[in-house]
This record gives C-alpha cells, structure tokens and sequence, in this order.
C-alpha cells in the first residue's frame, strides 16, 4: 500500500463560533472572510489528484474552514469524492450534526470526524461558546452510530492544562475512537497561556498515566505532539534504531514531508498554525510548489537552533508553529522543550 500525503483544505473562513484561540478571527475586526467557489473547488481537487499521482501517494483530505458544513455547496464538494472513490475526513463543529446529516457524511466517503473539547464545560464553554461542551457530546453519539469514528482534539495551554486528565476520562466514557492534544499557538509570548519546560513534562507523565489506565479501551490515544518522543526517549520507551540513513529524516513534523495546507483562496501553506504561505494553487501547480526552494525553506533540519544538536534531531523537533508564535522564528527552541543540549 502507498504512504498517504494529506491535504488540509480550508473551503471557507466561515464559522458561527469564535473561539479565543482560533487564528481566523483572532482580530475581532475581521471582515475579509473568504469561500472557494465550487469550480474552483474542483480544480483544486483534482490538481491534488494529479499531484499524488506524480508522487506516487494516496491522498488523504481533511475538509476544514471555519465550519466546513457552512459551505454553500459543501454538498457538491463531498460528492466529487465519492464519484473518485476518495475517503476524507472533517475538522469541525458540532452545532449542524443530526443523525441524518451523519449518515450522509458516511454515505459520503467520511470516515472520521474530528470535534475539539478545549476542558471541562466551564472551560470548554468560555474557549468556544455556550452549550458548546454539551453539543459535542451530544454529536460524538450521532458520528458513531453512522459508522464515522471521533476524533476528539484538543488545544492545551496554561489555561486548561489541569483539566486535560479529566477530559480523557470523559474521551473514554464516550467510547470516543482516538483522543490527542497539541499546543496553543501563541502570536507572541503570553504569561496567562505560557507553560514551563518542567510544567510541560509533568503534564505529559500525568497524561500518560491516564493513557496507560485506559489501555485497553476503544479509545486509541495519538501522541501528537512531538515532544512525546522526548518524554518516551527518557523513560527509555523509545530507542533511536541502529543502521539509519544520516541524511533520513524519520519523524517529527510533517510540514514540507507529507502534508500540506490549502485556504479557501488557493494559497499553499506549509502548516496552518503560523506564516507559511509558498505560492498560490491557481498560480502554479501543486506538485511544482511542493518541491519549490520556498518549500525546501521548511525542511532545513540543520537550521533548527537546539534540536540540530540533539540526537533526536530525525525524530522530533518539537512544535516549530509553537516556536514561530513564540519569536516569529519556526526555527528557534521550542519553549516548552525541557532536554538540556549542551
């Protein structure tokens, strides 16, 4: 079977949320909101198509937004992957879902849908909106019996951190099929949302406690963050194989190695979650901006100021989005990273 290459696909800016930490409308002011049009959408699609075929991967899509499901020909769009025979999943809200809509979706080629829980419903409601915790609940039972599996993410800062334990016992009393987390993403340094190295490890062994308690579960626990490979490398759950290619990199993030950000005006990003714009899709093909010397711009591992001085260089890199929001420098230390490098 072929490696996947996952696309990202913002298809409209729309959303009737706003949550605190969202990077669309972080500025209250924001007007400028944008939707591809179907035609558009098409010719996007299948330049992806084409790209994967040039590369020789499968294509996986993540339809996103704003709210994907807010799209005035949402519809349409998913119906271009069912006559390809494409599977794709959805990042979204709940607000919209119903058990008919569900069934559609899967009916569709949709076989995951992620839903965010930022905290318990206090927390989870002041980060997104009122009723918002409770609704996702309520969405998480409509997606399973359609056959879609659940996704819960959730975005872990100073705020929320000490109710993350707690949220995974609710992830598995909801038989939800995997749960994950990654950083907030700051635009600068922030004291209320800014957690410690040290803070940051023991958040991670509390999480990885509560992991263990659930291992045989149905719920599957994703080690999104990278800075899980440091935390496992300590404990020496993880070990660097012997007889690798020095010039290979193995993991860590994807960005300018098998993913790739599309917005809903056709601009290429290298990651979503900070300024990575590489050129535009309706200005030049993907396949030519994803081996573009703009892209290679994201994949100068010896640029990395402490990790490429790290022997799990090849394999983590910590947050370069998180360290970007931090100092505007994707390359500088990823400020929760607690490893001293001499």
């Amino acid at each position: 079977m072929k490696e996947f290459f996952a696309f990202q696909w913002h298809i409209t800016d729309y959303c009737d949320q706003r949550c605190k930490h969202c990077y669309i409308f972080n500025n209250e002011h924001v007007t400028d909101l944008k939707t591809v049009s179907y035609e558009d959408a098409e010719k996007i699609f299948l330049n992806c198509l084409d790209m994967c075929n040039v590369i020789n991967r499968n294509p996986f899509f993540f339809l996103t937004g704003g709210d994907p499901l807010l799209h005035p020909d949402f519809f349409k769009i998913i119906d271009l992957f069912k006559k390809n025979h494409i599977k794709f999943g959805i990042l979204g809200n709940p607000f919209h879902l119903d058990q008919d809509l569900c069934n559609g979706l899967h009916e569709a080629g949709c076989i995951a849908y992620q839903l965010s829980l930022d905290g318990l419903e206090k927390t989870h409601d002041y980060f997104r909106m009122p009723g918002s915790y409770q609704n996702t609940l309520e969405s998480i039972k409509y997606l399973k019996n359609s056959g879609i599996k659940v996704n819960i993410m959730s975005t872990v800062s100073k705020i929320n951190m000490n109710e993350i334990p707690e949220l995974i016992d609710v992830a598995v009393a909801n038989n939800v099929d995997t749960f994950s987390f990654a950083r907030y993403c700051p635009e600068e340094f922030d004291e209320e949302s800014h957690i410690t190295p040290l803070e940051y490890k023991e958040f991670l062994s509390k999480c990885w406690d509560k992991f263990n308690e659930y291992k045989d579960s149905e719920t599957n626990f994703n080690l999104k963050d990278h800075l899980w490979t440091l935390f496992l490398y300590e404990k020496g759950l993880f070990k660097i194989p012997k007889d690798l290619d020095d010039d290979v990199i193995y993991d860590g993030c994807n960005c300018g190695n098998s993913h790739i950000t599309i917005l809903p005006n056709g601009d290429v990003c290298a990651c979503r979650r900070m300024e990575s714009c590489i050129g535009n899709i309706f200005d030049e093909n993907i396949v030519s901006l994803f081996t573009s010397r703009k892209m290679d711009e994201y994949r100068q591992y010896e640029s990395f100021e402490k990790c490429s001085r790290c022997e799990l260089l090849r394999f983590c890199r910590g947050c370069p989005a998180v360290s970007y929001g931090y100092t505007g420098n994707m390359y500088s230390p990823d400020p929760q990273c607690w490893k001293i490098i001499e």
